[in-house]
């Protein structure tokens, strides 16, 4: 039940991306509704994210904070967000399954009689909003400031890592319970899912050249700047867990056979201290009679046949395949890195080509899509696949 009198707080929060999707932020504070002291603030960089993800994380922060002020308060939320506040209100539907996620969260906190919701100008949202500013200059994953006057013990900042991308980062209440991130799928069991860490391979001389490399030949090697990008790139996966806390550690390797993805996918090996396991299903895209060229060189022989194969996703070099080929190939060896167990990382050294594959299926993108999606050399895309949806931590996360 409501508490039908008694201490009244006011939450006031807010959330910005600089690109939606974009880095993003959120803010937000409590305040005595009497005085109008701030009694508590909270602010936190989202990773890549949208406006109305950001929106609601700060609500969702805003309210654990009231919450852990006084759980029996009456709380008036201020915010400058239309959408947040006519959903949270009833009003309009919430469609978009991240945000369903998210504000679940933030109703489960009080009872509904306890909280009401208000639309304000911008211009008088402007704490919240200097905080979320805050956040997404510093990138501080979690920013906690009490006041005294809270009542609770007075944190001037704690800062708790890097939050994952999208997601709020959600620590527990006890010291044996199991860190999973807030939002749309900390409802989903992380023991069920397999986590698969996407690996581009670095730098080549047909990198360099600008020509089509493919799966039909084990070569080329990595230059010297590709053999120092996979260092890095092995350091990176191998600290992943400051990045991302949720994810299980590495405890499995697999690669492409070719050349430069054993090289990569050695430096990952030694790093973790794991064996590589070669699957001939990773290869890269086979570009047939296109092998070695550059676009132009394609264009020339070929005229308009090199834009059919990346506008349309089901178009196959002569002698090669198309991204929908490659997309079923490598589905079969998910499936078998799936079967083979759950609850556990995966590290996959790969090409450019394959890993938009598997990031199109996993988004349900049309093929004619996928060769929009940008892989740089040694980037990490994530992939979590649960029994019931697949989460998009990263794609192209340079290292």
């Amino acid at each position: 039940m409501a508490a039908a009198a008694g201490r009244e707080l006011v939450v006031e929060a807010d959330g910005g991306s600089r690109g939606n999707p974009g880095p993003a932020g959120y803010g937000a504070l409590v305040r005595d509704a009497a005085t109008g002291a701030v009694l508590a603030e909270r602010a936190g960089y989202l990773g890549i994210a949208t406006n109305n993800v950001a929106e609601y994380s700060g609500l969702l922060e805003g309210l654990r904070a009231a919450q852990a002020i006084d759980p029996d308060a009456r709380v008036h939320v201020r915010m400058d967000s239309r959408l947040v506040v006519e959903q949270m209100g009833g009003a309009w539907q919430i469609k978009h399954d991240v945000l369903r996620g998210i504000a679940g969260q933030a109703r489960a906190l009080f009872d509904p009689g306890q909280v009401t919701y208000e639309w304000i100008p911008r211009a008088h949202n402007s704490a919240a909003d200097a905080l979320a500013n805050e956040a997404m200059d510093s990138r501080d994953a979690r920013i906690v400031r009490n006041h005294p006057s809270a009542g609770v013990e007075p944190v001037e900042t704690a800062k708790h890592g890097t939050a994952e991308p999208g997601e709020t980062l959600g620590t527990p209440a006890e010291p044996d319970q199991k860190w999973r991130p807030a939002g749309a799928f900390s409802a989903l069991d992380p023991d069920q899912a397999l986590t698969l860490v996407l690996v581009r391979h670095g730098v080549t001389p047909m990198t360099v050249a600008g020509g089509l490399s493919g799966g039909e030949v084990p070569g080329p090697p990595l230059t010297a700047q590709g053999r120092t990008q996979a260092a890095r790139a092995a350091d990176a996966v191998h600290r992943l867990h400051e990045t991302w806390p949720d994810l299980p550690r590495a405890s499995y390797v697999a690669s492409s056979p070719m050349v430069r993805t054993r090289e990569l996918a050695g430096a990952i090996g030694r790093r973790l201290g794991l064996h590589v396991n070669v699957d001939e299903r990773l290869r890269e895209m086979e570009f047939g009679r296109w092998e070695g060229l550059t676009p132009e060189q394609v264009e020339e022989a070929w005229p308009g046949d090199f834009e059919r194969w990346f506008a349309e996703g089901t178009f196959a070099p002569p002698g090669g395949e198309s991204y929908v080929q490659v997309g079923e190939r490598v589905a079969q060896a998910l499936d078998d890195l799936r079967a083979a167990g759950l609850g556990r990382t995966v590290v996959v050294a790969g090409h450019a080509a394959m890993i938009r594959t598997f990031v199109g299926r996993a988004l349900q993108m049309p093929p004619s899509t996928w060769s929009t999606l940008r892989i740089p050399p040694c980037s990490l895309t994530i992939l979590r696949y649960f029994p019931t949806t697949t989460e998009v931590v990263t794609v192209g996360y340079p290292t």
